[in-house]
């Protein structure tokens, strides 16, 4: 790694705590209001993927389509994982802003599709399109974050980041709960059209950030389509594998097939192109591959748990959508303290190896305890139970991409936080697709072996049971249904946990390095010119370009 010639202390003023050396309040307001910008978007985005969670099971019975549940989350997801190195990789090439708003956008226009959907069909493409706005959302605010901000004191900035994601854990649910019960279910889509333009509106007014490279970008557009058929086949067979078709049907064979075969060709590929949207020399540093490696495991627990609990909560607790997004509250709670607190604490000391360790041994002790769960248990008790996955899930999520972001030149930050993220979101996918497919296949199963026990048939079939629903059956019903849906999504958190331990394996072997204390930039290109240099697409003045190749420690 190269080290730039050492310009004057005002080219790249280190940061205190009370921001950057010998910055003015006003440089310091101007830091805040970008920071708060990327914050509504952070929400924006954290909070459209918990929201269906608690509207979910009204959603789908009353489009009659509680056997496509699964794909209301995982199409967002889906579209999401695809676009996120595409934005990365565009982003460090041509600037960040455009993209920024470009992905706001799309998210407002996906919603809107989303908020009119007469059936099923829509309302997945729907959510298909504000993934491939999404993708953009949350990597471009943290790749922002690391343009203005020094590794350093990046860790509090990234603890609020991870404090916004815990606010949509509790927020969404509960907005989806009394949106369900109030006004409608469909406002669950409305609500990010204000919030979509207040964020484009803080970006225009108050994102400034220095243009990409001047010279014409080469995108690699085989990459991007290789990488989208290889993440699209992995998706559609943990999807599909043992319920839509069988194991060895044609249709799963072939998914195999083709997500090896657009994997193999998408390396060949990345080895010869000019600028890959995936490096192939991130993997050669061991932090990238143990944290983005760790970070896929942890999406498969996050997203497997989280996904299904609010209606679990409903179904099996009989708490209504919006009581079912209060019991939220303790992973909110845990995951607020534990992501906020470890932040300041990385800022402080520099230090932060053991957060994401103990964080994912929390996580892992965590779903041992769900898995628990029966229909008398307590509510107290399950509160606890999500509050401590919350704990865990705030002391790695943000430090891991502080690691990523602390291996890399400020110059590929953007590429390698969207490849780990790529690959945080894979595990999200393969995630909610097979907690998802294991939930909906064992239910359907333990129905058809419990239900004809009760002599009493479904008014509308299971693919219409909703929470409103089973509280009109009779008892006998009803405590059927419970039941198999306990004992259908419980098991299954036991099922991640050798996952989960495996992670915690892996960054055991993880380096500590210093974290970086300036960011090195072109001369006379400091934290402040960044704020108030040219907006991309601008023509730079003399001296001002994109940030140097390298970080002083």
């Amino acid at each position: 790694m190269t080290t730039p010639t050492p310009a004057s202390p005002d080219a790249t003023p280190e940061l205190t705590d009370r921001g950057p050396a010998g910055a003015s309040s006003s440089d310091r307001r101007s830091i805040v209001l970008v920071f708060a910008g990327l914050m509504i978007t952070m929400l924006l985005a954290s909070l459209d993927q918990m929201i269906f969670s608690t509207a979910l099971p009204t959603i789908v019975g009353e489009l009659n389509g509680v056997n496509h549940m699964l794909w209301v989350t995982t199409a967002y997801i889906l579209a999401s994982t695809i676009m996120m190195p595409v934005y990365g990789k565009l982003g460090d090439l041509i600037g960040r802003k455009g993209l920024f708003i470009g992905a706001i956008s799309i998210f407002i226009a996906g919603s809107i599709i989303g908020g009119l959907a007469p059936g099923m069909t829509a309302l997945i493409i729907g959510r298909a399109v504000q993934g491939l706005g999404g993708g953009g959302l949350i990597l471009l605010s943290q790749a922002i974050i690391a343009d203005v901000i020094p590794a350093r004191e990046r860790g509090k900035y990234m603890g609020a980041m991870g404090g916004v994601f815990a606010l949509a854990s509790v927020g969404g649910p509960l907005l989806g709960g009394w949106f369900t019960e109030s006004i409608g279910w469909r406002w669950a889509f409305w609500i990010n059209v204000p919030l979509g333009f207040l964020a484009i509106a803080a970006a225009v007014l108050f994102l400034h950030l220095p243009k990409g490279r001047t010279t014409k970008p080469t995108i690699d557009g085989w990459g991007m389509a290789l990488i989208a058929v290889a993440a699209t086949c992995l998706i559609l067979f943990t999807t599909w594998g043992g319920n839509t078709y069988a194991w060895g049907s044609t249709v799963i064979i072939g998914l195999i097939i083709g997500a090896i075969g657009a994997s193999i060709a998408f390396v060949m590929v990345e080895r010869r192109s000019p600028e890959p949207i995936i490096p192939l020399h991130l993997f050669a540093e061991r932090n990238f591959v143990l944290t983005t490696v760790a970070g896929l495991i942890t999406g498969i627990a996050m997203f497997g748990a989280l996904a299904y609990l609010p209606t679990y909560l409903q179904m099996v607790t009989g708490k209504n959508a919006t009581e079912a997004g209060l019991l939220m509250i303790p992973m909110m709670a845990g995951l607020l303290v534990a992501s906020i607190g470890s932040g300041l604490v990385v800022s402080k000391t520099g230090r932060y190896k053991w957060f994401p360790i103990i964080g994912t041994l929390i996580v892992a002790g965590a779903l041992v305890q769900l898995s628990t769960l029966t229909p008398t248990t307590s509510l107290a008790v399950i509160g606890c139970y999500i509050a401590l996955m919350g704990v865990g899930l705030g002391l790695g999520m943000q430090i891991l991409i502080l690691i990523v972001q602390n291996t890399f030149p400020a110059s590929e930050v953007g590429t390698a936080t969207a490849s780990n993220n790529f690959f945080r979101q894979i595990g999200a996918s393969l995630g909610a697709a097979i907690v998802g497919s294991l939930f909906t296949t064992r239910l359907t199963n333990l129905l058809a072996e419990r239900m004809p026990d009760t002599g009493t048939a479904l008014p509308r079939g299971e693919n219409s049971l909703t929470p409103a629903i089973l509280k009109s059956l009779p008892e006998p019903v009803r405590e059927v249904i419970i039941g198999a849906y306990n004992d259908a999504l419980t098991p299954i958190f036991l099922y991640m946990v050798p996952l989960v331990i495996l992670a915690v394996f892996l960054l055991l072997f993880v380096q500590e390095k210093p974290l970086a204390t300036r960011i090195d930039r072109e001369p006379n290109v400091d934290l402040i010119g960044a704020l108030d240099g040219p907006e991309d697409g601008q023509t730079a003045a003399p001296g001002i370009g994109s940030p140097r190749t390298s970080t002083s420690r």
